[in-house]
């Protein structure tokens, strides 16, 4: 199954990944995104400088807003793509 980098304040997100499977790592810094195929993001850290510098080609989904399950969903359509 597919590798998902999840921010460590998506505790919820992340239980709900890996009880469908996903191999979950934890988003400490830029370089665990390494690797993975999808990354999840709480979406609270904007890029108020305009900086568009990204260390991964993997998608990044914004959990903000979102339910566990709805994130589940979005990763499900990004690695199946």
């Amino acid at each position: 199954m597919a590798r998902v980098g999840v921010e460590p304040s998506l505790t919820d997100v992340e239980q709900a990944l890996q009880a469908r499977g996903y191999e979950v790592v934890s988003l400490q810094n830029e370089e665990d995104a390494a690797g993975c195929d999808c990354c999840v993001v709480s979406g609270q850290q904007q890029n108020i400088m305009g900086i568009q510098e990204t260390s991964t080609q993997a998608s990044v989904i914004s959990a903000q807003g979102l339910t566990a399950d709805e994130v589940c969903q979005r990763v499900d359509q990004s690695v199946k793509h």
